[in-house]
């Protein structure tokens, strides 16, 4: 009989979690967290492990959070399939933290943090509550759970560079960890939201990263910024995407938009093919 690898204890409460982490604190290991939406896939997996890898106890958090969320955006229909990631979870959590929406927000709640800096631009400039709304379940999160550290992938790189500097900012002695963006055999970065693809949406979609590796060879080739940006913004439209929010190069450390390459930089970009709105990234 095959061995089935051990299930995660799953805790609702931010009292129970916390009162799990102190019992494994006490005993000395290092605890990392894993935040996430759920509809768990193997990019979500693949921080896992490597927080499993430093961490003698791993905590992976569910909580699909209403306020990153626009009004006109997919937060009824976000997949969610907590049976499903549970069973991904097996052999590799320690534990599930899956609070209600009312056990992180009860009623009253009326805190939101805001952040400058790297939240400035780009996602902000087509979803102006979004880093907001991260900011304050992140923070919510990361003193719930006091973990040594938190890993976030970098197919999310804005939301990354934010996440650093809130814990910067309010002091908190958590490491923030940075796992690569997994890719599909075609190029295309693992999302929950690729399982809204139609079959020739999903073909178009595998544009998006070849386009973001041409844009930093004209790049490094000497082409100017903007017209590299001008270039990726009309490969993508004439590749069959709908509409484009942004091709951008931008200083990898800030996000603040750069003239030339003189330090590292990024190339970010947020696509719509269909309904569907496709993020990603890739240093330069």
């Amino acid at each position: 009989m095959s061995h089935m690898a051990e299930m995660p204890e799953t805790v609702t409460t931010v009292a129970a979690l916390r009162a799990r982490i102190a019992k494994v604190r006490a005993a000395g290991a290092r605890i990392g967290l894993v935040p996430t939406m759920g509809a768990l896939h193997e990019g979500h997996l693949s921080l896992v492990r490597e927080t499993r890898a430093r961490c003698g106890a791993t905590v992976v958090s569910i909580f699909v959070n209403p306020a990153q969320f626009a009004p006109h955006e997919d937060f009824a229909r976000y997949p969610r399939t907590f049976e499903s990631d549970c069973a991904k979870l097996a052999g590799l959590a320690d534990l599930v933290f899956a609070p209600s929406v009312g056990e992180m927000y009860p009623e009253g709640f009326a805190t939101r943090i805001e952040i400058g800096g790297p939240a400035l631009g780009l996602e902000s400039d087509f979803r102006p509550r979004f880093f907001s709304g991260v900011a304050t379940v992140v923070a919510k999160l990361l003193i719930a759970a006091m973990p040594d550290e938190a890993t976030f992938g970098e197919k999310d790189y804005q939301q990354l560079l934010v996440i650093r500097r809130l814990v910067a900012d309010l002091g908190l002695p958590i490491e923030i960890a940075a796992g690569e963006t997994v890719r599909e055999a075609d190029g295309l970065a693992l999302s929950s939201r690729n399982a809204y693809l139609s079959p020739q949406e999903r073909k178009t979609a595998a544009r998006l990263n070849i386009v973001l590796r041409e844009v930093v060879k004209r790049v490094q080739h000497g082409a100017s910024i903007a017209s590299a940006e001008s270039f990726g913004c009309n490969a993508l439209l004439s590749h069959g995407f709908g509409s484009v929010d942004y091709v951008a190069v931008r200083d990898a450390e800030t996000l603040a938009p750069i003239e030339a390459l003189e330090h590292p930089a990024r190339v970010l970009a947020a696509a719509r093919v269909g309904t569907t709105r496709l993020i990603d990234n890739t240093a330069v």
